[in-house]
């Protein structure tokens, strides 16, 4: 199974194709839109890997950006005991929620692509369980 190891946001991520992951917030992005990852740090299989200084050039990974959202919210409370001093706070974290459809070698071959995934309502799975 192939693997690649990308950059984005500040941080690594070890990423295999048809894999789903949360990243942090993707500027200028739009639901349903394909991304392109360039800073692939590096890739391969079981057998080989290629590591790049620092990037591997030519290489890249594709993806489907699914949602921008929101986490939980995380609470900050500061107290000083005894001086009556207490502050409370709240923070959400965006970030974007994509789908690894294809990873590229350096030379533009692909090494692993994700397979297809077929949207279905709700309705329609319904519909044939109680058909069956």
């Amino acid at each position: 199974m192939s693997y690649a190891v990308i950059k984005t946001g500040g941080k690594q991520y070890k990423v295999k194709s048809g894999e789903i992951l949360k990243v942090e917030k993707l500027p200028d992005s739009k639901p349903e839109t394909k991304i392109e990852f360039n800073e692939i740090l590096a890739y391969g299989d079981d057998n080989s890997i290629e590591v790049g200084a620092p990037y591997v050039s030519g290489a890249k990974v594709e993806a489907d950006l699914i949602k921008n959202s929101k986490n939980r919210t995380i609470l900050i409370f500061k107290k000083r005991r005894r001086h009556n001093s207490r502050r409370k706070n709240g923070h959400r974290q965006e970030y974007s929620m994509i789908r690894i459809n294809k990873i590229f070698s350096k030379d533009g071959k692909v090494l692993s692509e994700a397979k297809k995934v077929s949207k279905t309502s709700k309705k329609e799975e319904t519909k044939e369980a109680v058909s069956k």
